[in-house]
């Protein structure tokens, strides 16, 4: 199975799923500066970025993706802080095989903000999920979820910190899996 890793921030997911043994076959960025990039290289991982707003349209934009993962015969995308919202474009090829990792227990605090969204709701846990991507937004069929507590002396950032644990836990596992069904 190739999979490519898509990102548009830092890039600590996909530097986690390379160190846990996941072959990528590329990382995909949106964002030129992206910290992932200078991930990608020190990793020894090829790299592609484009940025929407060279392009015509978001058709457009995803059709350039699109060439680029037949290219390189990728069979699943694996959204790790990738921060655009798939469009029918890449959704219609790729139906299935798109998941993403999201920092809350589904269907809870779906958003770009799933973190602060738990932690502000004073609720007293949350958690991780990694789900199929579909037209929605954070509503694709679950693969697994985690559940991560609040303790009572934990901050937002100490919060968040054992969020990305859990993420660095339940991706390659999830991945893993994956590619002995394949």
């Amino acid at each position: 199975m190739k999979l490519a890793v898509f990102a548009s921030g830092s890039g600590t997911n996909f530097e986690n799923l390379v160190k846990k043994g996941i072959p990528v076959e590329f990382l995909f960025t949106d964002k030129r500066g992206a910290k992932a990039l200078e991930r990608a290289e020190k990793l020894g991982v090829s790299a592609y970025c484009f940025e929407l707003k060279e392009f015509e349209s978001k058709v457009d934009y995803e059709t350039a993706i699109l060439t680029l993962l037949a290219k390189h015969e990728i069979d699943l995308i694996v959204l790790a802080g990738y921060m655009k919202i798939v469009s029918p474009t890449l959704l219609n090829v790729y139906s299935g095989r798109i998941i993403n990792i999201h920092p809350a227990y589904l269907p809870e605090f779906p958003g770009a903000h799933g973190i602060a969204d738990a932690w502000h709701a004073r609720v007293s846990e949350s958690g991780v999920t990694v789900h199929y991507v579909d037209n929605g937004i954070d509503t694709g069929e679950i693969i697994a979820q985690r559940r991560v507590p609040i303790l009572p002396n934990d901050t937002l950032e100490s919060f968040e910190s054992r969020i990305h644990d859990m993420e660095y836990v339940l991706y390659p596992e999830v991945l893993k899996r994956m590619m002995l069904k394949k």
